[in-house]
């Protein structure tokens, strides 16, 4: 079924959140700027992405040619296995395709391709996008999308945040090369914390620490403390601070080593009032020192050290080496010494527990 009217579809009044077009090409751009070919000659799939109003969808199909994609595919939950169904209505693109079916639409996913031009221009873009209805309600952990998934070469998505400690896991025993968007905690994760500290998952390009906008319905309910923007190009959006780009796709930024400053100096001269002139201080229960900035890392400092977790959207693995992690969901950084289970929840400093920490070492 050809799709030519996504461009103007009416997105569904619902409680998701739609990752910005904005930022989807600012990431994809990093990998693009490192290696040109990153997405030439590659089957994408997009599951997780209602195709008809995604910003994934759109931003992989108007640019498929200049990527040099072999094909995209996109996938959806049916409605009834989403929150919104009392609110939902029926996209512009649903209703004027004669092949629309409300009680498909309720029951079964959406499946959108795109590898050839239908509409004979000469040009495959989103005008080419074919359109038809899954078997089943387009969860991924369906045997069905599961396919897809082994089809494809890289998977980009917004994936349920709920549903993360499933998702990467999905992706990882298919070996495939993918770029999602999850909570700066899952870096503690059972899941992707082995990953990220044996070299095979990094943060994306984008530094985590200015936090993301998505767009949200126009019945969105801000929290009574919302400071920031509520409205980005006519469109009603969200900030999200504690999200992240995951991906095992090289964009080589993360090969930038800090420049830091020695243990002295840093007492001397560091801009952070907890460090400048006072020094630093080892937990009570682990064998680490506290090193709350990651511009305050010593240079001369040979053994473990405990910073927080943003520290890994400026961590070179060249310069250090990240030997664990509290709060990992049952395997943390215990008595000095790497372990499995460990019991010990949160480095104490001061009778305070610190938020979660990553314990690193310089490389040798």
């Amino acid at each position: 079924m050809a799709n030519k009217t996504l461009g103007k579809a009416k997105s569904a009044k619902n409680d998701e959140f739609y990752t910005q077009y904005a930022d989807i090409q600012k990431e994809v751009n990093a990998y693009l700027e490192y290696d040109e070919n990153a997405f030439r000659d590659k089957t994408v799939l997009l599951p997780c992405d209602d195709p008809e109003w995604s910003n994934f969808t759109k931003f992989f199909a108007q640019n498929f040619e200049s990527l040099g994609l072999k094909k995209l595919i996109s996938t959806s939950y049916a409605i009834e296995s989403k929150n919104y169904k009392l609110q939902w209505q029926p996209t512009l693109f649903e209703q004027e395709n004669p092949n629309y079916d409300i009680s498909k639409s309720k029951t079964n996913g959406k499946i959108f391709t795109l590898e050839r031009d239908t509409n004979g221009n000469g040009v495959i873009d989103i005008d080419d996008l074919e359109w038809d209805y899954l078997e089943g309600d387009g969860d991924f952990r369906s045997d069905e999308v599961r396919r897809l998934r082994d089809e494809a070469d890289i998977i980009v998505t917004n994936p349920p945040f709920s549903l993360f400690r499933e998702f990467l896991p999905w992706i990882m025993e298919a070996g495939k090369k993918f770029l999602i968007i999850g909570n700066i905690n899952a870096i503690t994760y059972s899941c992707t914390f082995p990953l990220i500290k044996d070299n095979k998952v990094w943060i994306g390009a984008t530094n985590f620490n200015v936090g993301m906008f998505f767009r949200v319905p126009d019945n969105f309910a801000y929290a009574a403390t919302y400071k920031s923007a509520r409205e980005i190009d006519g469109e009603k959006v969200n900030r999200v601070p504690s999200c992240c780009w995951y991906t095992n796709m090289e964009h080589g930024r993360r090969h930038q080593p800090l420049r830091l400053m020695t243990m002295e100096d840093n007492r001397k001269f560091s801009k952070h009032e907890e460090v400048k002139g006072i020094g630093y201080f080892k937990y009570e229960n682990y064998d680490a020192l506290e090193v709350p900035y990651f511009d305050a890392i010593p240079s001369d400092y040979d053994e473990v050290i405990g910073v927080p977790i943003t520290f890994l959207d400026k961590y070179c693995p060249e310069q250090f080496e990240i030997v664990g992690a509290s709060e990992s969901e049952g395997v943390g950084f215990s008595n000095g010494l790497w372990k499995e289970n460990s019991t010990v929840a949160q480095p104490l400093l001061n009778g305070v527990r610190k938020y979660k920490r990553l314990f690193i070492r310089k490389k040798r």
